[in-house]
């Protein structure tokens, strides 16, 4: 359609912009007015290493995890000592359940260290056991995300994730014994996956509204260059242009029983924790890898596990990247982020920004609004449908943009992550090489 080539070229091009951080060392971060931000917490250990995934991980060895574990809650307190006052956690990876009582330790020092409201954990079907729930349960977890991505055996073989995670009746059985035990209990879902089909994405729907959990995020599948070609050799390659036609069929088959939270996030009987990339206006990522975004500037730690530990044995930041972003820059960022979230309110903008963000975010909204993707009200702008299948292709575009920054990364490391022994990185050496 006329938008998707009008709008998604320049998008693509303002989120490689935005993921371009300048070099130096740029120190933590200064707590936002009150201190309160949202905390994102990064577990990159995985015991599979799927072929579709472009997030930063690294296959688990227990002696790093420890050592890891053990940096990580030194940098979450210097944090606390700093002035930040956490309202919310999200722990994702890798496998944040890796090591669960080391997960439950680091919870226990954020809920003892910070005015936490919500907690959210990522885990995967193999750890749905009665022990690890148990601890999650009483670690205070309020929403756990299975990353599941389809229910159908042949795609699960393709993804090399059914000798690790069980086939799809197993999945299923563990799901429903997890069903109950927290406020939100998420299943992850790709859509687009190169042998999927309509019949194997209907069968999918038909189990995600059985399977007991109470809220979906469906993802379409999102790659850098370098993953793209090793799942193209392992799985088949990917056809962009399916994604609206799976799309409109996710919508049709789970409304109304599940109600859209977000752009590919669906809930349903009212209890659901959404991510907090759409509530969150400043957060701060621990964790090697990982990224934050605090009073209009983006920052990212280190991609070095060893380096990472290093820096925090030596009471430094795990942070080595900053960019600063323009006013415009930040209120492009906050209304994609926020309208990912379906709405987008006056007088949070105004709270940010004051009274001036009507003239400076006009010209965007006139076009969102010329193209049917947005519908202004009072006190506000409302995703439209037309507007939440454009999202879902921005997020993507955003998303993708972020892994070619993680693939760079993690160029610099390749020893390092290939390694069965530690392999010591210089700080100096993991620099960004000069363009030609």
């Amino acid at each position: 359609m006329i938008y998707e080539r009008l709008l998604l070229p320049f998008f693509r091009r303002e989120s490689r912009r935005t993921m371009s951080f300048d070099e130096g060392e740029p120190g933590m971060p200064v707590p936002p007015p009150g201190g309160h931000a949202f905390l994102y917490v990064h577990i990159p250990f995985c015991t599979v290493l799927c072929p579709f995934c472009s997030f930063h991980r690294v296959e688990f060895r227990e002696h790093k995890a420890v050592r890891y574990f053990a940096a990580l809650r030194r940098e979450i307190e210097a944090y606390r000592d700093a002035g930040f006052r956490f309202t919310g956690v999200y722990v994702g990876g890798g496998t944040p359940t890796v090591m669960p009582g080391e997960l439950a330790k680091t919870l226990r020092l954020i809920r003892d260290s910070f005015p936490v409201k919500e907690i959210s954990v990522e885990t995967n079907p193999s750890d749905l056991t009665p022990e690890v729930l148990s601890q999650l349960a009483d670690a205070g977890v309020d929403r756990l995300s299975v990353g599941v991505q389809s229910f159908d055996d042949g795609l699960l073989r393709e993804m090399e994730r059914y000798e690790k995670y069980g086939s799809s009746a197993e999945i299923l059985a563990r799901l429903e014994a997890a069903a109950g035990r927290f406020r939100t209990l998420n299943v992850d879902m790709i859509f687009n996956l190169p042998h999927q089909t309509p019949e194997v994405l209907d069968a999918d729907l038909d189990r995600v509204k059985d399977c007991g959990a109470n809220q979906v995020s469906f993802y379409p599948l999102m790659t850098s260059a370098t993953v793209r070609r090793k799942m193209t050799a392992r799985m088949g390659g990917l056809d962009r242009k399916r994604v609206r036609d799976y799309y409109e069929q996710i919508l049709g088959r789970l409304r109304p029983d599940f109600k859209a939270s977000s752009a590919w996030c669906f809930s349903r009987g009212g209890l659901g924790i959404d991510e907090y990339i759409v509530d969150a206006g400043d957060y701060v990522g621990v964790g090697s890898g990982a990224f934050s975004y605090v009073n209009g500037t983006m920052y990212a730690t280190t991609f070095s596990l060893n380096s990472y530990a290093e820096r925090i044995s030596r009471g430094l930041p795990a942070i080595t990247r900053s960019r600063g972003m323009s006013l415009r820059d930040q209120l492009r960022y906050d209304l994609l982020v926020r309208l990912f979230g379906l709405s987008l309110e006056d007088d949070w903008l105004e709270r940010r920004y004051g009274g001036n963000f009507r003239l400076r975010l006009a010209p965007e909204m006139l076009g969102l609004s010329l193209v049917g993707a947005v519908r202004r009200r009072e006190g506000g702008w409302d995703l439209t449908e037309r507007g939440m299948y454009l999202w879902v292709l921005m997020m993507s575009a955003f998303f993708e943009s972020v892994n070619v920054f993680r693939e760079d990364m993690r160029s610099h490391i390749r020893e390092e992550l290939e390694a069965n022994e530690e392999v010591l990185v210089p700080v100096a050496s993991l620099r960004r090489p000069d363009r030609a």
